[in-house]
């Protein structure tokens, strides 16, 4: 017994509907990796806005993060800034960065001078080896900063 099979033709009007599609595939490929593109000037200029162009100064602020990340998935990071935290002086913000994320700003924390301890702790993502910075906003107006490497490995096979 020999089966007959029939195959259907393609239609000009499918060729174009198929090729109309991988134009616009092609195009978006090329365009939008450009728009999702991690750049560390990102970084600097969110850290431009937060501080509305102070110079944060270095130190009050430390950051608790693994030096390696063999999942850049799931990155512990911890921030700490040393104030009082009375009405006089206290933490107002605490915002965390990453220079190699497309959109730079990861956490904002906010607190008060009852908050009793500005400290927090939250977990984040990290595609790369990238820097990950802490801006400090004081109630007075002033700005501290810290900033830490992590290097993320697959499998912690270094860098």
């Amino acid at each position: 017994m020999v089966q007959r099979i029939e195959m259907s033709s393609v239609s000009r009007r499918d060729i174009l509907k198929f090729a109309g599609a991988g134009a616009c595939t092609a195009l978006a490929t090329s365009l939008l990796p450009g728009l999702a593109m991690a750049d560390a000037k990102l970084a600097a200029e969110s850290i431009k806005k937060i501080t509305g162009g102070k110079t944060p100064t270095m130190g009050k602020v430390t950051l608790e993060l693994p030096q390696i990340a063999e999942n850049g998935n799931t990155v512990p990071v911890g921030v700490d800034v040393d104030s009082p935290m009375t009405d006089a002086d206290y933490v107002k913000t605490i915002h965390i960065l990453a220079d190699g994320n497309p959109l730079p700003e990861v956490a904002v924390f906010k607190f008060s001078p009852a908050s009793g301890k500005a400290k927090a702790a939250t977990r984040m993502r990290l595609a790369k080896t990238q820097n990950v910075i802490a801006v400090a906003e004081m109630g007075d107006g002033s700005v501290f900063m810290a900033k830490t490497e992590v290097k993320v490995t697959i499998g912690g096979c270094g860098g």
